[in-house]
């Protein structure tokens, strides 16, 4: 090809990678200028330590790092599987790599070889070929593998397809090949689920076709406890490889233990809704049932669009879900009826049998409202029940919509609650104003820290009556905060700030009355505690009758932006504000009754 075909005209650059290539690749395996022989079960083959030394640190390290082979023309690679390197040493002078055309085994074998040699970026693209072409037959020996060249992402993958697959590879033959550890490893998790006999029927296989291998520590890992009486006794007993001992002792645990400390096996499906009909999660009590696990969670209103329970003192009535099957899962998302402003308590409990019920989520002790976010520690669920427990409008629960899944979230828990690191006073994680005065009901929360001005863009309150008042869309613990006081000129505020769970027992978590603050306010306070409801009182304003905020947000967060008005204005050249009303020079509200029209 004419030289013309590989210059670039805009950067004046010659590529001529091709032919480099070509040019280096007729040197594997050729005589000419080679200057090192590699031996390998007795086969040798002719190389070149430049290019060898250039594409590898392992042999750049035994060719020029002052070992003995430096000096040697010949060097024995022992234990190294001859076709797998002839395919690596071809990839080495001409980086290409044709994996479709090899058998998975010896795509393992290269796979070794190229850890062993250090290949990082050769590594990870055969990982993710054996990603791509995983299957029942060969995820064993790919899991093997991956356990023995520590590839973590790798392993991600084989444990993923083993989880969901567990009946599957627990029958086929390429089982009974794992290593021990390989085998450990699987059986120890609780997301390898299927029916614990069957699992140990698969080791007692194993044990059979591994007659070298001690089987104590595998057989250990079988969950004895799980297996029913009758099964312990005419299944595992006969095979001998269970100790009469250990056989008692799980006819005890399983006779004696509540139900919920069994150590259960579930699915795990990363970030799924297994309640959901397709995972065959059903709604097995609760009126209006239909609407809860429909996916809709816009069309709802006074009528339909929810489900629903009575609400008693003796807390008889739920909303009962069975999933499909059992599931291991941390988080839950609910949707409650928020047409208005009410709010609900109740508590979430789980079950495996619907004889033992733990308790997962408790808001009894606090008032939520619309989106609920909820986590806890990771546990086997199979049936769930939601109690509501109290409705500040009337008597009845109502549950828009409900997910549970299991998620890798970096939300800490304190107490059962989330402690956020991310503000949570917000529209989106269903915070609302519901006192104070301003042009459309949000504005406080909205996160706008720039766009406001006499007429606009803040929350206000008299004097000496009401407040401000910031309700969470569910308890969080709490240990900071931080507003902007309006700051379009040089006046100061007095004030302080209280909190609640459920809006009856109050405590001042930060007193300003005796101060003279302007604009941005960080408040911090120690230990945090379980937060609903903020309530934000003026005492003073050193320029009329009325408090008035722009933003406020929880926890602090503490970015560049918060600059307010009076710091880039210094509070006095009120000609150059931004103004949206264009009356710059008149002052906010003297009353809050003034600042009325507000957007409900």
């Amino acid at each position: 090809m004419s030289s013309h075909h590989h210059l670039n005209p805009c950067s004046g650059e010659v590529e001529h990678i091709n032919i480099l290539s070509d040019d280096l690749s007729a040197l594997y395996l050729n005589d000419d200028y080679s200057d090192v022989t590699l031996v390998i079960t007795g086969h040798r083959l002719r190389s070149h330590k430049l290019i060898l030394a250039a594409r590898s640190h392992y042999f750049r390290a035994l060719l020029f790092g002052g070992l003995k082979e430096s000096t040697q023309e010949e060097i024995e690679l022992k234990g190294t599987n001859l076709p797998a390197f002839k395919v690596l040493l071809n990839y080495i002078y001409t980086g290409r790599m044709c994996l479709v055309k090899q058998r998975e085994e010896m795509i393992l074998d290269i796979l070794g070889l190229v850890h062993q040699f250090g290949f990082t970026e050769l590594e990870s693209a055969i990982s993710d070929y054996l990603k791509e072409i995983i299957n029942i037959k060969n995820v064993c020996f790919i899991f093997d593998a991956a356990r023995l060249y520590k590839l973590e992402f790798l392993l991600k993958v084989c444990h993923e397809y083993m989880d969901i697959h567990a009946p599957n590879i627990i029958q086929h033959e390429s089982f009974l090949q794992l290593s021990d550890g390989a085998l450990i490893d699987l059986i120890s998790k609780n997301s390898f689920f299927a029916p614990e006999i069957d699992i140990f029927l698969a080791i007692q296989q194993w044990v059979k076709a591994n007659p070298e291998m001690d089987p104590k520590e595998v057989l250990s890992k079988v969950r004895l406890s799980l297996i029913s009486i009758t099964g312990l006794l005419n299944i595992v007993r006969p095979t001998g490889l269970v100790s009469p001992e250990a056989i008692l002792d799980a006819i005890a645990t399983r006779t004696q233990t509540r139900d919920s400390d069994l150590a259960y096996r579930g699915r795990m499906l990363l970030d799924e809704n297994v309640a959901h009909a397709r995972h065959g999660a059903v709604v097995l009590q609760g009126e209006m049932r239909s609407y809860l696990l429909d996916g809709d969670t816009r069309n709802y209103d006074m009528e339909r669009g929810y489900a629903r329970h009575i609400i008693t003192d003796t807390q008889d009535h739920c909303i009962l879900i069975k999933l499909g099957t059992e599931f291991i899962l941390n988080h839950f998302k609910m949707l409650l009826w928020d047409r208005d402003l009410r709010s609900y308590s109740y508590f979430i409990e789980a079950s495996t049998d619907q004889k033992d019920w733990v308790r997962v989520i408790d808001h009894t002790e606090y008032f939520c409202r619309s989106w609920q976010y909820l986590y806890f520690e990771p546990r086997v669920i199979l049936y769930l029940r939601i109690v509501g427990t109290n409705n500040t409008v009337n008597k009845v629960f109502h549950v828009v919509h409900f997910e549970a899944c299991y998620t890798n979230h970096t939300e800490k828990l304190q107490n059962g609650l989330i402690v956020p690191t991310q503000n949570v006073a917000t529209m989106d994680r269903s915070a609302s104003v519901t006192e104070g005065v301003s042009r459309s009901r949000n504005v406080l929360l909205n996160g706008d820290t720039s766009n406001y001005d006499w007429d606009s863009g803040y929350t206000c309150h008299q004097l000496g009556s009401g407040a401000i008042l910031v309700q969470l869309g569910q308890p969080y613990m709490i240990d900071s905060m931080r507003l902007l006081l309006w700051d379009c000129d040089d006046r100061s505020y007095s004030y302080y700030v209280e909190v609640s769970g459920n809006s009856w027992n109050w405590e001042v978590v930060a007193d300003k009355s005796r101060e003279a603050c302007r604009s941005w306010q960080t408040l911090r306070f120690e230990p945090a505690r379980p937060v609903v409801f903020i309530r934000i009182v003026g005492t003073h304003n050193t320029a009329n009758e009325v408090f008035h905020c722009v933003h406020f947000e929880c926890p602090a967060q503490m970015d560049e932006k918060s600059v307010g008005k009076s710091s880039i204005n210094s509070g006095k050249q009120q000609q150059s504000l931004p103004s949206v009303s264009n009356s710059v020079s008149q002052p906010p509200p003297e009353t809050a009754a003034e600042a009325v029209n507000i957007d409900h």
